[in-house]
Formats: structure tokens, C-alpha cells, sequence
């Protein structure tokens, strides 16, 4: 059992992207389905650099007003920049949103009920988007809730959710963490192809799609079966946060990094959760280290999803 909790999310970097051929034009940029995208469901996505490596990774939806990519704020600027260069003379409009809507985030047992409760309706499977009551609802995996609202009517919303535990600022992150869901920051940036951060296990890397930029290595590494990292979920023992890119070690390894933290979030339990991209055989091993050969071991978990550690 867990406890319902809310949160009002940090505002991260969302742009907007209108007019007629916005869809065609994210399609052809990113590694996800956006042509498949309707007004009901949103996807996880990478936008990648021509060597195939994730120079971003985002949450997408649509609405009546275009499609929205939320993304790190410490990115979405030049993200926005970079792909604004592809319009060219598209009818394609690039707009940051720095102030609206408000997110607020909702989890725990009994959240999808209480979102029927104080909106009228919740989404029923993940990746679920519902648009009620002037709020868009994102039901996220495993069992969080993403609300985007007008951030006037915020405030109405957060005490309408006050029979919810308000959760702190770092709990949202360990979620996300907990979920098996990456986010890439500026630390490590152009570090992995999608596959390396189980884009493609959480729906955003599709396969059947024509080109994107780093198109053809993505493919090329899902066909050959050459993929020789991948993440894990994993508690490190310590009472320093670890940082996005920290170096990992292996012993089979020497001196050369066996991998890379993701992301970090103080456990409610005790140390750290991570997210960490790790070479396949020391995972199997179980013998990976933080910082050094001789640094605190990191102590694998199960991620909700199937991950075969199998080298392809």
C-alpha cells in the first residue's frame, strides 16, 4: 500500500508546437509515433542527434491548442532552438510556455478515485489522456497522474486534492525513477542511443516509422542485435546524492567506466534510487560500483517493465 500524495510540480520546459503540419513535422524529428498520435493518448520520445545519440527525451500529448513536449526546463530552450532551425517554411509554430498551465502531479492508492471525485473522471490505462473540466489529465506509468490546468484555477485544484498527502519536491523524481522512466539532462546528454535508456521498452522508439535524425543507427542497433548497455534500477547506500553522468565501475572492467548514472532521488527507505546505464554483463554480474572500483556497490532492483539482459 501506498499513500495518496499530490504535488505541484516545478514547471518544467514545455513547448508548443501549432499549425497544420505540426504533426508531420515532429513525426519526421522524433524517434516516437507522432502521426499516431491522437487527442486521447500521449508518448514518451527521443529527439536525437545524427549519431543516433538522445539529445533529449520528453513526454508528449495533443490538445485542441497542438501538441505539447514537456521536457527538462534547463533543455527546452535549446531543444526549441534546435529543431525551430527544421521548419524552414512549414506552418509549424515553436512557442515556450514558461508560466501555463500548472502540473500537478497525483499518486498512490486510491488517486485514480480521487481524481473521479474532484474532476469528474480519471484516464484507465497509461498513457491515457483525458481533457475535462478545462484540465488535460495524464495517466503516467506506474499509476501517476499528471494534471496540466490553467495556473489561475491551481490553487481551487490543490485544496480540492487535500484529502492527498502533499509530497515533497525530490518525491515526484524518485517516482519517475521508480517507474523505470528517464530523464536527460544537460550531464548527459548525446551519451546514449535510446535503447541504452529503455526508450524503446516504454514505448518511444518506434521501429515502423521512416526517417528521424539517428534513424538509421537506432534501427541498426535494434536489427544487428548490437546493444551492450542497458538501464537498471538500482538503491546505492549513501548519503551524497549522486549526479547524473557519475562514472560506474566493474571489476571485469578495470579502469575503464562500465557505465553511467541516469538519474537520482532520495529512497523513503534509506540511500538513493538511481537510474543507471550499465554494460549487460557487469549487470548480470551484480558487481557494479559508484565513483571507483572500490566505491559503494550498487544493489539492483526489479524495473516494472521486462528487460531482457540478454546481449542481442
Amino acid at each position: 500500500m501506498t499513500a495518496l500524495v499530490f504535488q505541484e510540480l516545478p514547471h518544467p520546459g514545455l513547448i508548443r508546437f501549432s499549425g497544420e503540419e505540426a504533426q508531420a513535422f515532429l513525426h519526421n524529428q522524433l524517434s516516437c509515433d507522432v502521426a499516431a498520435l491522437t487527442l486521447g493518448r500521449s508518448t514518451y520520445g527521443a529527439y536525437c542527434t545524427p549519431k543516433g545519440r538522445v539529445f533529449a527525451s520528453f513526454l508528449l500529448w495533443r490538445s485542441e491548442q497542438g501538441l505539447f513536449m514537456q521536457l527538462p526546463s534547463s533543455l527546452r530552450e535549446p531543444i526549441q532552438q534546435q529543431l525551430s532551425k527544421f521548419i524552414l517554411r512549414s506552418k509549424v509554430k515553436a512557442e515556450n510556455l514558461p508560466d501555463d498551465p500548472a502540473l500537478i502531479g497525483v499518486a498512490g492508492d486510491g488517486a485514480a478515485a480521487r481524481l473521479q471525485k474532484v474532476l469528474g473522471a480519471a484516464p484507465t490505462a497509461p498513457h491515457d489522456v483525458l481533457h475535462v473540466a478545462g484540465a488535460t489529465i495524464i495517466r503516467l506509468p506506474v499509476d501517476r497522474y499528471q494534471i496540466a490546468v490553467p495556473r489561475e484555477q491551481a490553487p481551487r485544484l490543490a485544496e480540492a486534492l487535500g484529502a492527498a498527502e502533499q509530497a515533497g519536491p525530490e518525491h515526484w523524481e524518485w517516482l519517475a525513477i521508480r517507474a523505470g522512466i528517464p530523464v536527460i539532462l544537460p550531464a548527459t546528454q548525446e551519451q546514449f542511443v535510446p535503447q541504452m535508456v529503455n526508450l524503446d521498452l516504454i514505448g518511444g522508439v518506434s521501429f515502423q516509422k521512416g526517417c528521424y535524425p539517428g534513424q538509421e543507427i537506432v534501427a541498426r542497433m535494434h536489427y544487428r542485435g548490437t546493444l551492450k548497455q542497458r538501464m537498471v534500477l538500482a538503491n546505492i547506500a549513501v548519503a551524497e546524492r549522486p549526479q547524473p553522468g557519475d562514472k560506474l565501475y566493474s571489476p571485469s572492467f578495470g579502469e575503464q567506466a562500465s557505465g553511467a548514472i541516469v538519474n537520482a532521488a532520495r529512497s523513503p527507505e534509506s540511500g538513493y534510487d538511481v537510474l543507471a546505464v550499465v554494460q549487460i554483463a557487469s549487470a548480470e554480474r551484480g558487481d557494479i560500483h559508484w565513483k571507483s572500483l572500490d566505491g559503494p556497490v550498487l544493489k539492483l532492483l526489479p524495473l516494472p517493465y521486462q528487460v531482457s539482459r540478454d546481449r542481442q
